[in-house]
Order: C-alpha cells, then structure tokens, then sequence
C-alpha cells in the first residue's frame, strides 16, 4: 500500500471536503449559505461601488454586478446568498470602468463574515468594535509596508495547486497546512499575507495532498512587498509573473441555430457555439411552459437532453451564452417541441425483502439480453474491427425496455431474483458488459430509453416478484478515471497521424457515449474518418501541452511506434506507473503475485485504474454514489473484484455504509439487503494456495482484533496477522450444518455482512459429484454457507478456469441443477444455460472477435414474441420464437427445480447433514423458525438409504410416492442422470406438499 509522508498532511476530512455530484438534469438548491462581504475601496472611490460575484461552481452575476450598501466609516457591505457553495470568487468596481480584481486572480471567500482591505481577504465584522487588520493602502508607485504579496511557482514541484504556511516576524505560525494561494498564470499562484507590524515572514509551502516544499528543513524568509519563491529561490522585490487583466465587459454573442425534438418524455435540444473575444464558459438554457413552470439549466456542452417532462405538453426553450466575467448574451430565438404520451418518470422504489435463500438468481448482461429500444444501441470504436458491424450486432444491444418486456420469460422460468451487470455510466472502447466505471453517479444513457429507465426496470421487477440485484464496482474505474473523483489527462496531438484519434477540445463539453463521430468529418481523410467512427467526444482527456501539475515523466516524448506506424509518445495511455493519477486517489503499480498483498492494492489490468479505497475520499466518493442506488429500491449488491480489497476496509467502511443506508432508508426490509461478493480464488483447495487473504471465505467474517485507525496501516497490519494465522488459524462454524437431525439457530454475531460467491464449487462444477464434494469439504470455513451463491459458469469463465461456456452436456447439465437447487446456497444461472445457449463458445475474446461468436451473444432472437407467466415456473401463454425456448429440456428441467424448491422451506434456508446416508450425493435437510419445521431426504442422480432419521409419513415431492418410517430408515430409489427425490416429511402443521409440477425429462 503507497504511504504518505511529508512534515504536515492533511486530514481526511480536508481532503473530502468540496466533493458534489449529483444525477438530476435540474435540481433544487440545497439549505443556503450567506456571504456577508465587507470592503474598503480606494479612497477616489466616492459613488457606487458594485460587487460582481459567482458562487463556487455557479454562474457570475450580470456586469457590474450588485451595488453594496454603506456600512461603517470607509467600509461597503453586501449579503448574498450562495446556495449550496462553500465560497464565492468576487471582484469590486466604481460603476465607472475601474476595477479591483486581485490584480486578475479574483478574491476567493468562504462562507459567513468576510472582509477584503488593501489586496487582503480577512473576517470578522469591521463594524462591530473588533475589525480584523486592515493595511493601510501605500502611496501609489511604493510598495506596501503591511503586506507581502508572495508569489510560489507550483510548475516546479509538478503540483496542481498549493498552501502557504506562514509566520510572521514575532507573530505565531497559521494551523496547517496554511491558507490556500489563489492560482495565477500557468504554473504560479499567489497570496497576500498581511505582515501587521513586522518586516519579514516565515513560509513553507505544501500542495494539501502532503508534499512539501520547506527549504530543506529552514523555511523561506520573505520580506514585504511582491516576491517569488522559484526552484528554492526568494527574489525579493520582484515584478509579478502573471500580468494583471483587464477586466472582461464583453458579452458573448447570441448562440444560433436552436432546435428541439421530443422523444417520449425527453425532449433533445442542441444549439451552435457561440463566440467570445476571450472564451465562451457555458450556457443558461431556458425552458418554459407545462406545470413545472420556469426552469433554467446551466450546462457547458452545446447539447442537453431534457428528462422530466409532463406528457402531451408543449415546451419552448432560449439559451444564453456567458463567459467568465458573467457577461451574458441576448437570448437565442425560441424553439419548442412536444412531448409524447409516455408516463412520468417512476418514483423511488422500495426493495421487496425477505430472506435471499427464498430466492433463486437469473444472471443477465443486460446489453446482450434483449433490445426493446434500437435508438440507444452503439456500436462504438471497435464497431467495425471486431466483427459485430458484419453482423448488425451493436455492443450495446440489449437494455432495461428489454428486459421489461421480458420480466414475464424470467418469472415463466421460475426465477424470483435478477442479477444485472453494473449500471453506471461507463468510458471505454468496448465497455458494454459495465465494469469500465466511468461516472458512478449516473445510470448509463445506453442502457435507458423514456418509459424504460433504471428506476422503471427496479419497479417493474418488484411488481412481479422479482427482486434486483445490482453489480457493483468499488475496487476500480475506467482507464479514465471517475468523474468527480480524478480523470487524468494524457498527451496527445492532433497530426496527420493522430487527429482522428482526438476530438477538438470545445470549453465544457464532455464525454457522451451517446454521441459517436459518425465518420464523414471533411477535415479527416477516409481512413482516418473510419479510424474515427464511432468514437465519443474525448477532447476533454488529452492535451499537447503538458497540464499545470503534471508528473508523468517525459511528457510527449517519442517511445515506438503502433501496429499501424504511427508514433507513440510517453504519457499518451494512463497507466499505474506513469504518474498520471495521483497517488492519494489511485495505486500506482501492478499486480506481481496475485496471491501476495500487492494483489489488493495494485492495478488488474490498464483498463481498470485501481482506486486507493483506503483513502477517505474515494471512500466517501463510492458510499455516495452506491447509496443513490440503494435510494432507488435495488434489493442487493453483487460486488465485483472484491477480494481486490483488503477484508479490513470492507468491514470498517463499504460494508457498514452499505448495511446503515439500507435501514436507514427502507427500515425492516432494508435488513433484508442482500450483499454477494466475487472473491476470485480459482483453485480446488479449501484455502487459496495457502493464502488466507485471498480465499472466499475470509471475507464472510468480522475482523477478530483492533488494528491501526489509519486504513493504510490497518490493512498491512491486518494481512500480515491473519497470514501469520494461516488456514488452521481462522474461524470455523457449523451454521450450514444440523446437529444430528436437529436444526439450530445460526450464529451471525460475527458475520461481516458480505457473502460470496462459491468459488470452489464453482471451478469444479465439470463433475456434479466434484463440487458436491468440495462444497462440504469448505462449509465449515464459511460463516453460513446456506447464503453462498452457487452456479456453474458465467461471463467471465466455465468451470476450472474454462474459458468457454460450460459444455458437459444436457444431462450433465440437468444433474448440475438439480444439485444446486436442493444443496445448501442459492442457485444461480447464466442467461441462455437453459437452454445450452453458446456451449463451448469463448467466453471473451474482447474486440478481436465478433461478439455473435461468444458466450456473451446477443440472447433476443431466442426470445421473440410474447409470453405471459401466471406464477413463478409457470407459463400461461407463449408465441413466436419464445415458446420454442420454452419448450426445451433444460427449460422444463430448472421450472420445476424452482417450483419444488419454493414449495419446500428446508431445501431455500435449511442446514444439512450427512449423516446415517448413504449415496454419492444424498443429503438431510431442515429448517426451523416458528411454526415452519420442513424436513427432507433428498438424492440426487443415485439411489440412497437414510438411516436414524425421524419416524413418519415421507411424501416424495418428484414423484408424489409415500414412504412410511417405523425404523429410522427409509431408502430412496431414483435413476438416471439428473433425476432426484426429495422425500419431505409430513409434520403436524407442516404437511409435505406431495408430488410438486409435471413429470418431465429429468424429474420423474
């Protein structure tokens, strides 16, 4: 794990502070805050004196500004609202062309009582009998006697921004890490520092993050007036390096060319650019008309999609260009759209609740599954390269509108849980599986269509039963970063050999999948247009010139050439080792061994930049963005790559976050949320090579010692004790286990609130009989294995590390299910394993082959026309090319695997037990709770015979056969492969439900 080091530091809670995002197009502001601004203008100032204001993050006031009114002798006030900024940046002029703007830096405040005299930003009220120092104003060409105006060049120490630490001659040093230096020209920033009565000051110099600049240990000495601290030198004396500006009083012109369109809901309106003599900062669209009334959005692209919107209403909008300085353009001519007639945005859902052993877990790449809306699919930049433009087959194909329309063909199976690939706004040149995390904050525009958002797909799913369990990413984002968090920028030029590659940079436009070069830019040769298709806008990641701040070695430098012969350059791709993320926010290395401590906390691959989740604010960053997905009613978490991050982190902070919110929001169902992680331990042992750390069961446990409050510490602290401790140190527990034929109440008291996916059975479902075996050789490792989820392949690999669908074949198959569906865990399935969907196809192969050849093809054509289920595993109607798929064996096979397995309450959540049995793959299971006691014998492919178990009335729930025990035995015939009995006992108020569902191939 990186360390920081550095004399001063600062905290956590420095570092998080500022941090706003947010998913709404149009938002309420939140409980404002109020500047109270004092200045003392220069005494030739007689008249009106205006302040000219934005709030940090908002949009400047209309020049000149807002008059101040007179406050106490030779001081002017003004009160202003600032929302929810923390600060605003102000400036001061006569109302006659003279103005006070920090010699172009602007004044920067915070929040409350606020004064600016002389160049310098104090607090207190001047007013109330204790004014905060104020310097006297030196006589016009002398410098100032009372104030030093430092001036640091950050470019030298490759930092972004900094503090200066200071001390007055006599005086007492400021708390650290000092007051911030307002930025300057590139590379430099400044702070005046009142001297009071002394002649000289002490500074040091830091960039917040906890590096340092002190002189080699001396501080700097610095004398009033202007000085600059450079490469450790003090020029004393010297000119500013960054000129003052002339004030901005020019507007920029009227933006041109506004349209609406409306699409359901939504109505799509994008202008032309418009111009200013310095630089266009963004836009003010207007929008009136319908019941919401008047609305204004600021946005910096030329293009905005407008979402919550009343059905059949007319819509007219204007827009306004302004700059920096709040100067503002006359509004664009008017245009209007109408809205169609689909419903209003769906409100927040609330997760269904109930024990997730009830359930079991059909498993969707929501982009392969089934495409209800051809407006939103993309193909991207990799269209044509990897075969999927042959084949009409976007990556982006399927959606939430398909699986809407397909919730009923989910239920029909008899699944009452559905796993979904993550959500979030994703960055990459083939992302459509969701794993390249790029805004966390938003859902991806990909994936949604009007009528048909995320919030819809979750309230449909819960109107049918079925609950949501949502992937989710904490270990990684995209290659790009996390917006919000940290995106590097990379080197980049735009020759003849590059410029396909990078898009114009345009001031407050940003990355939108949705939009993709359509290949026809004339300034681009053919080539380079094909080269360019399909690419979103990414001028806002690249730049020639090496940005204020850079630390990546060899900027632009020439280091090879490409497969197609252009040239390459350092700093051209993010990587771990190339110093472009900062070392607080992300890892900077590779995984090594991936069973050592370097696999926690190093990259996995170059597409996924690994965040630093030891660090508080990226902490923060996922909290906040996950709990806006739990707000929306999701019942679960399916967490990615979780083993990527150290157990000790999981359990002092996502894990806690997770399990408060959900309670705190959705109360006695909110216990219910569901929390399944990837521990990828692909290994037929019962510990990962001996590695305790990286084996699945480890992360199903509480922390069994305090370690260091420092997450850093904790975490090398904690792998170092429990690799110490080894396998025969860790826990153990019998909660998926009966005590003879007794069930008895788990003990969750050191539950870490994560399960996990059942690896070993997992790599060693080749053979039923295999992972049988090795899921009870590891259940008593596990904190309660009946919660562990259990399948057979994925999207990611088949059984031993296979890298191609599972293709055993169809009784094969049918006995892998019906393990799964009686054994202890819940059961879980690929989309199209019922019916061998892409057997023995590649699972992946990334851009260099056509998606359509692989086990992630697209699902739909199996599912075209209408089906209607009446109840979980049952079908009432069914046309077109879905009831063919619903004909098939398998089909048959894992709806009355779920039908059974609802009926009987001891194969969702009972312990179980070997014992007395014999039989390959024969087990006893129970579940007590009230008045609930369900009790059943069950085989598996095999006969077997049950001894010592409980006398009375056994009813075979397959077959509807009735077995009377008088002796403690009863033996149980059944042949072939993929057949199964499950004799269940008759209790008093518990009666066995008899012969469950309709003969079928496998059952009977």
């Amino acid at each position: 794990m990186p360390r920081r080091t550095g004399r001063r530091r600062m905290t956590g809670a420095a570092l998080a502070a500022g941090l706003i995002v947010g998913l709404a197009p149009f938002s309420t502001a939140a409980a404002a805050n109020t500047v109270t601004v004092y200045y003392r203008p220069p005494t030739a100032w007689t008249g009106t004196v205006n302040i000219h204001y934005a709030p940090d993050g908002g949009a400047w006031t209309a020049v000149p500004g807002v008059a101040m009114e007179a406050a106490c002798t030779g001081w002017r006030k003004r009160t202003i609202d600032a929302g929810s900024a923390t600060g605003l940046q102000v400036v001061f002029n006569n109302n006659a062309g003279t103005w006070d703007n920090n010699n172009g830096a602007n004044y920067r405040t915070g929040t409350g009582t606020v004064t600016v005299s002389g160049g310098v930003v104090g607090t207190s009220d001047p007013c109330a009998g204790t004014p905060s120092p104020t310097p006297t104003p030196a006589p016009t060409g002398t410098p100032s006697t009372r104030t030093a105006e430092v001036w640091y060049h950050l470019a030298t120490r490759g930092w972004t921004g900094g503090n200066i630490h200071y001390q007055p001659a006599g005086g007492a040093w400021t708390a650290v890490p000092g007051v911030p230096m307002e930025a300057g020209c590139a590379g430099w920033a400044r702070r005046v520092v009142d001297l009071g009565s002394a002649a000289t000051l002490k500074a040091a110099f830091n960039n917040g993050t906890g590096a340092w600049d002190n002189n080699n240990g001396a501080d700097y000495t610095i004398g009033a007036g202007v000085s600059t601290v450079k490469a450790g030198v003090v020029t004393a004396g010297a000119s500013a390096p960054c000129a003052p500006q002339t004030p901005d009083t020019t507007a920029p012109s009227t933006p041109t060319g506004l349209g609406a369109t409306a699409n359901g809901l939504r109505v799509a309106v994008s202008w032309a650019a418009a111009t200013d003599d310095r630089a266009v900062t963004g836009y003010r669209l207007t929008r009136t008309g319908g019941p919401e009334g008047t609305v204004t959005v600021t946005t910096t692209g030329t293009s905005h999609v407008d979402g919550t919107l009343t059905a059949n209403t007319r819509y007219e909008y204007t827009v306004r260009a302004y700059d920096a300085a709040g100067n503002t353009s006359a509004a664009s001519a008017p245009a209007a759209a109408t809205t169609g007639d689909t419903p209003p945005p769906a409100a927040a859902g609330t997760p269904l609740g109930g024990d997730p052993r009830e359930d079991t877990i059909y498993f969707v790449m929501t982009a392969r599954f089934a495409d209800g809306d051809s407006t939103n699919n993309r193909g991207g930049s990799q269209h044509v390269k990897s075969g999927n433009a042959a084949n009409d087959d976007p990556m982006f194909r399927g959606d939430f509108k398909g699986l809407i329309d397909k919730l009923d063909y989910i239920k029909g199976l008899g699944f009452s849980a559905l796993w979904i690939t993550p959500v979030v706004l994703n960055r990459s040149d083939y992302d459509f599986h969701g794993y390249h995390g790029w805004d966390f904050y938003r859902v991806d525009p990909r994936l949604e269509s009007p009528g048909a958002s995320y919030q819809d797909l979750i309230n449909a799913a819960h109107g049918k039963g079925i609950k949501i369990f949502q992937d989710v990413v904490y270990n990684h984002s995209s290659r790009w970063g996390a917006k919000g968090l940290f995106t590097p920028t990379v080197y980049g030029v735009r020759d003849e050999q590059w410029k396909w590659m990078y898009s114009k940079p345009e001031a407050g436009r940003e990355y939108d999948p949705m939009v993709e070069h359509p290949g026809t830019d004339p300034e681009l040769t053919p080539a380079q247009n094909a080269l360019a298709k399909g690419r979103p806008y990414n001028g806002d990641v690249w730049s020639t010139a090496a940005p204020a701040g850079n630390q990546c070695p060899r900027w632009g430098t020439p280091n090879g050439t490409s497969p197609e012969g252009f040239k390459l350059y350092e700093c051209q791709w993010p990587t771990p080792t190339s110093k472009l993320f900062p070392a607080d926010l992300y890892h900077q290395c590779w995984i090594g061994n991936w069973e050592g401590e370097d696999a926690r906390s190093c990259w996995l691959h170059e597409d996924l930049a690994d965040f630093n989740t030891e660090n508080p604010t990226v902490q923060q960053y996922l909290i906040d963005a996950y709990n806006r997905y739990i707000d929306m009613g999701v019942d679960g978490f399916r967490i990615d790559t979780a083993v990527h991050i150290p157990r000790v982190t999981w359990n002092r902070r996502f894990l806690p976050a997770i399990q408060q919110h959900a309670l705190a929001k959705h109360g006695e169902k909110g216990k219910d949320f569901y929390v399944f992680g990837e521990v990828a331990a692909f290994v037929n042992d019962k510990w990962n090579r001996g590695s305790v750390n990286h084996s699945a069961q480890f992360f199903t446990w509480k922390e069994r010692k305090e370690y260091s409050p420092d997450d850093v510490k904790a975490a090398i602290e904690q792998y170092d004790y429990e690799q110490l401790a080894g396998p025969a140190g860790q826990p153990t527990s019998d909660n998926a286990f009966l005590r003879g034929n007794t069930y008895h109440a788990p003990d969750h008291s050191k539950f870490s609130g994560m399960n996990v996916i059942d690896m070993r059975m997992h790599m060693n479902f080749g053979d039923a009989h295999n992972a049988y075996g090795n899921g009870k050789d590891s259940d008593d490792s596990y904190n309660d294995a009946t919660y562990n989820v259990v399948y057979v392949d994925s999207h990611d690999y088949g059984p031993n590390k296979s890298n191609t669908r599972y293709t055993g074949g169809t009784d094969a198959w049918a006995e892998n299910m019906s393990l799964m569906w009686t054994f202890r865990g819940i059961p879980t399935l690929y989309y199209g394993s019922e019916i061998e969907f892409q057997k023995g196809a590649k699972i992946d192969c990334g851009p260099t082959c056509p998606l359509a050849t692989t086990g992630r093809a697209y699902y739909g054509d199996h599912l075209q026309g209408t089906v209607t289920a009446t109840d979980f595993g049952k079908v009432g109607s069914a046309t077109g090319a879905v009831a063919t798929t619903l004909s098939k064996p398998l089909v048959k096979h894992v709806q009355r695997l779920n039908q059974i397995r609802r009926a009987v309450p001891a194969l969702q959540k009972g312990q179980y037990s070997t014992e007395g049995i014999s039989g390959s793959m024969a087990y006893k299971r129970r579940f007590t709770s009230g008045a609930v006691d369900s009790f059943a014998l069950v085989t598996v492919s095999g006969s077997a015979t049950f001894t010592g178990v409980p006398n009375g009335r056994y009813v075979d729930a397959v077959t509807g056969d009735v077995q009377t025990v008088g002796n403690g035995t009863l033996t149980a015939t059944v042949s072939g492969q993929g057949n199964l009995r499950v004799y269940v006992l008759d209790l008093p108020g518990d009666p066995a439900p008899g012969k469950i569902g309709e003969t079928g191939p496998y059952l009977r």
